[in-house]
């Protein structure tokens, strides 16, 4: 593995029992979701590390091609982009392999589209095809590596915190990743 920049992190556990009870916000004009039919591991690694560059996203990074090919082609794994204009502007990752569960994998937006307002809306499109799918619950983590608004964005959608764990991630320096000095152990 090579030499690895250790983190403490405390990681939040959530989830959702019933779908949410108000409408969801309208995505501002211009933007639209789309799931991908085929994701390539190409597209995913560049969405996966754009979105997650600034937030310690790092374990898919050291994921082989083959093993990522593979979870991009399970049919329970689901790849949505939001577009901007037809830019991509985030995207999110829907789990259902623990099915009635769905688990909300990744979501996150460009760094261009933080502090657009766009956040919550986004997450109700990620939050809302989970239940039109038929979930019968939802689940999602976050960190103290991710941006301070997850959390309250996650809880503003109707999620509830079920646990906090401390863990140690070894980072790979090879990743070149910018680790926080808050974070280093």
């Amino acid at each position: 593995m090579g030499p690895v920049t250790r983190v403490g992190v405390t990681v939040t556990f959530l989830r959702m029992d019933h779908a949410p009870r108000t409408p969801p916000p309208a995505l501002p004009p211009g933007m639209q979701v789309i799931r991908a039919q085929a994701a390539t591991v190409p597209f995913y690694r560049y969405l996966y590390n754009t979105v997650g560059a600034d937030y310690l996203w790092w374990l898919r990074r050291t994921t082989p091609d083959a093993e990522l090919a593979a979870l991009l082609g399970d049919r329970a794994i689901g790849i949505y982009t939001l577009y901007n204009k037809g830019e991509p502007g985030g995207f999110f990752e829907l789990d259902s392999r623990t099915w009635p569960d769905v688990n909300l994998s990744y979501f996150g937006l460009m760094p261009f589209m933080i502090g657009t307002g766009v956040g919550h809306a986004f997450l109700r499109c990620a939050v809302d095809e989970a239940w039109r799918l038929g979930a019968k619950g939802m689940t999602v983590n976050t960190c103290t590596a991710d941006h301070p608004r997850a959390l309250p964005n996650y809880l503003r959608a109707g999620f509830h915190v079920v646990r906090k764990v401390r863990e140690v991630w070894s980072i790979p320096d090879s990743l070149h990743l910018r680790i926080p000095e808050t974070l280093r152990l």
